[in-house]
C-alpha cells in the first residue's frame, strides 16, 4: 500500500485541484483520496512517496497514434506531396508502410513505448498498417508493450488496398489479437479499417461485423483531409459519414461502444460538413483528434470545439508525429483559438479532459483517466515549479502551456512504477535509440 502526496492533485479536469492532497494506491487501483494529514492518519503503516513540489495528476491517455511513425521521422523525400493523396500514394505507403518488416515494428514500437512514458502517457491505442509484416506483426507489438508495462489497445488497418489476400491477413490479425488479450491486464485489441477508398462497403460491414461479435470497437480514419469526403461524393454520392449511416454500421457494437455511444471510433474528422458533424453526435460517434499531425499532412483544423458542443466524446492523439503530450495540448489549445478567433475557446480543462478521461472514454476504456477511488492508479507526478505561483484557478493552463516531458518525475500504471526520478525503469534509452536509429535507416534504404 502506497500514499502518493503531492502539493496539489488533479483529480479530473472537471474539478478544481486539490491542494495538499494525494492518493492511496492498493494493487492496480485508487483505494482512497484525500488530504495529506487525512491519509496520514487513516494509513500510518503505509510506504509514503513524497511529492513536494509536484503536481499529482492522471496519466494521459494518447488516442491515435502510429508506433512505426517514428521510422519515418527525417526520411528522405525526392519531391515533398503535394496533397493528401500525394502524401499517401505518392510517400507513406510505398516508402513507409509498405516496407515494414517485424524488427522495424518493434523498434520503432520499444522507443516510442519509452518516449511516450516520459511525456506522462499511461494509455494508448495504436494503429499498425504494415501489409508486407502479416502475420503475427500485432504479436510483436503485444511483446513490447508489456514488456513497457503500459496499457496499449492494439490495432492492425485492414485494407483491401494491397489486394485481397492482405485483406483478409488484415481481418485475421485483429482477430488474432483480440482473441489473444482476452485475459490480459494491460494489453487489448480493437477492430481497425482504413477508409472508404481503399476499402469496399462489403469489407467494411464484415469489419464492423467481427467486432461486434467479439465485443469491441471499429476504428477508421475519416475525412484527415478533403480527399475521402470527395471521392465519397463522386463514387457513392454522399459524404464520407452519411455513407456509413447508410450502411447500416455505425450502431453495431453499441455494447462494446459504452454508455452513451456506439461502437465506432473514427479518428481525424477534419473536413467534415455540417450533415456529418449532426450524425457523428446523433450516432454516438466516437472522435480521436490529432491537431498537430492535421497540420503536418496539410489537412486542415478539425472542428473540435463544435463536436464537443454537441456532446461528441473527443479523445486526443499524437498520430505518432509528435508524441510530447504536452506539446499535443498546447496545440489543441492554441490552434482552435486562431481558427475560431477566439480566445475563450477550448479551455485548459476542456484540453485536460481530452488528454485523460476523454480518450479513455472514446477507447471504450473504464475507471481510466480520473483519480478517485476504485479507478486504475495510472497517474504522474510532475515538477510543480512555476515562475509565478500555482493556484486553483491557473493550474490547468500552467501544466498546459508550460510544461513538457522533462517536467515528468515519475509515472505509475496499474499501481506500478514506470519511471521514477525521471528515468524509465528497465530501460535503456541510449540502446533503444540506436536500435531505432539502425532500423530507420533499413527502412530508409528500401524507399
Amino acid at each position: 500500500m502506497t500514499l502518493i502526496l503531492a502539493d496539489w492533485m488533479v483529480v479530473g479536469a472537471d474539478e478544481p485541484p486539490r491542494r495538499r492532497w494525494g492518493v492511496r494506491v492498493v494493487g492496480t487501483t485508487i483505494d482512497a483520496t484525500g488530504s495529506h494529514d487525512d491519509l496520514r492518519a487513516s494509513y500510518p503503516d503505509d510506504e509514503v512517496v513524497d511529492g513536494a513540489g509536484r503536481l499529482l495528476l492522471p496519466g494521459f491517455v494518447n488516442a491515435h497514434v502510429h508506433l512505426y511513425g517514428v521510422l519515418a521521422h527525417g526520411i528522405p523525400v525526392d519531391t515533398a506531396p503535394d496533397g493528401f493523396w500525394s502524401f499517401l500514394e505518392d510517400y507513406w505507403w510505398p516508402k513507409v508502410e509498405d516496407a515494414l518488416d517485424h524488427d522495424m515494428i518493434e523498434a520503432a514500437a520499444d522507443w516510442v513505448c519509452a518516449d511516450m512514458l516520459r511525456s506522462g502517457i499511461t494509455t494508448f491505442y495504436d494503429i499498425l498498417e504494415a501489409p508486407n509484416a502479416v502475420p503475427d506483426a500485432l504479436m510483436v507489438e503485444k511483446a513490447v508493450v508489456e514488456r513497457r508495462g503500459l496499457r496499449g489497445i492494439l490495432s492492425f488497418e485492414a485494407t483491401e488496398r494491397a489486394g485481397p489476400r492482405i485483406a483478409e491477413l488484415g481481418l485475421a490479425e485483429n482477430v488474432r489479437l483480440i482473441e489473444a488479450c482476452r485475459d490480459d491486464e494491460l494489453v487489448s485489441g480493437m477492430m481497425c479499417f482504413h477508409t472508404t477508398f481503399t476499402c469496399s462497403d462489403g469489407y467494411i460491414r464484415r469489419a464492423f461485423e467481427l467486432a461486434a461479435d467479439l465485443g469491441v470497437l471499429t476504428h477508421a480514419h475519416c475525412n484527415e483531409g478533403v480527399h475521402e469526403g470527395r471521392w465519397c461524393e463522386e463514387h457513392k454520392g454522399k459524404r464520407t459519414v452519411e455513407h456509413y449511416v447508410d450502411l447500416g454500421v455505425v450502431d453495431l457494437g453499441a455494447v462494446a461502444g459504452g454508455a452513451g455511444g456506439t461502437g465506432f471510433l473514427a479518428s481525424q474528422c477534419v473536413q467534415v460538413s455540417d450533415r456529418e458533424r449532426e450524425l457523428i453526435a446523433e450516432h454516438g460517434i466516437k472522435v480521436a483528434h490529432m491537431p498537430l499531425a492535421n497540420c503536418e499532412v496539410g489537412g486542415g483544423i478539425a472542428p473540435i470545439p463544435e463536436f464537443l458542443d454537441a456532446g461528441v466524446t473527443v479523445g486526443l492523439g499524437s498520430d505518432g508525429y509528435i508524441n510530447d503530450f504536452y506539446a499535443v495540448m498546447r496545440g489543441a489549445f492554441l490552434l482552435h483559438k486562431a481558427r475560431l478567433l477566439d480566445p475563450g475557446t477550448m479551455p485548459a480543462a476542456t484540453v485536460l479532459a481530452m488528454a485523460t478521461e476523454g480518450g479513455a472514454r472514446a477507447l471504450g476504456l473504464e475507471a481510466v483517466g480520473r483519480l478517485e477511488p476504485g479507478w486504475s492508479a495510472d497517474l504522474q507526478l510532475i515538477d510543480g515549479s512555476f515562475p509565478t505561483p500555482v493556484t486553483e484557478h491557473n493550474l490547468f493552463e500552467q501544466v498546459v502551456l508550460w510544461r513538457n516531458p522533462s517536467h515528468v518525475d515519475a509515472v505509475m500504471v496499474a499501481g506500478r512504477w514506470r519511471v521514477r526520478a525521471g528515468q524509465v525503469l528497465d530501460a535503456d534509452l541510449d540502446a533503444l535509440a540506436a536500435r531505432t536509429q539502425e532500423q530507420a535507416r533499413r527502412l530508409w534504404s528500401r524507399a
